[in-house]
């Protein structure tokens, strides 16, 4: 990954993360009671598993971004 060194107040530099982290609270965190701190801890990283490795992304050309990378990398090999 490599870090952006744009700006102060440059919204795009961000955008990825608040997407990612709007799906996470949307989608599973704000939607479940958790019981423990770390039933909360595994079920967020089941949601980022899930999100790097089967959900699709229509930017990616409907891939996941494990998959989008993988085919990325033997292009440029």
């Amino acid at each position: 990954m490599v870090p952006s060194h744009s700006r102060t107040g440059n919204c795009w530099d961000n955008a990825a993360m608040e997407s990612f982290f709007r799906s996470l609270k949307s989608g599973r965190v704000y939607l479940t009671r958790y019981r423990s701190y770390e039933e909360a801890r595994t079920d967020v990283f089941d949601y980022i598993r899930f999100y790097n490795h089967q959900r699709r992304y229509s930017t990616l050309g409907y891939l996941p971004p494990i998959e989008f990378e993988r085919r990325r990398s033997e292009l440029s090999a």
